[in-house]
């Protein structure tokens, strides 16, 4: 399930630091990070200006197609950029976008900001 799938990330965050304005931000790092990683076929990095999650570190969103959303924060710009491709891969693979508890990446499991639903939930 390849269909319109992105990864957002807020080019804003500032891990929760004061910054001068002028300074590179580390949400900023993260997306060019991203950008030029071999990346899973079918996903689209997105830069946003802000998920709303400020205090707590570098934010990125996972969406597409009739999947769930789910948001994440806490992100390390240095260190998490091929957990996060990894987690999107997972992702990628699910035909709504809940990757088995066990299967998560262990940062995923400990740093969802939001689940959201589709825009049209299947009728249980």
């Amino acid at each position: 399930m390849n269909d319109q799938t992105e990864l957002l990330v807020c080019i804003k965050c500032r891990s929760g630091q004061q910054m001068a304005k002028d300074s590179r931000r580390s949400g900023q790092a993260l997306f060019d990070t991203l950008t030029q990683l071999d990346r899973p076929a079918g996903l689209r990095v997105t830069a946003v200006e802000c998920l709303q999650n400020c205090d707590h570190g570098c934010t990125v969103a996972l969406r597409g197609g009739a999947r769930w959303t789910y948001v994440y924060g806490n992100v390390d710009e240095n260190a998490d950029p091929a957990m996060i491709l990894n987690g999107a891969a997972q992702y990628l693979a699910t035909a709504d976008g809940i990757i088995p508890w066990r299967e998560r990446p262990e940062h995923f499991k400990r740093n969802c900001v939001a689940r959201i639903p589709p825009l049209e939930v299947p009728h249980v």
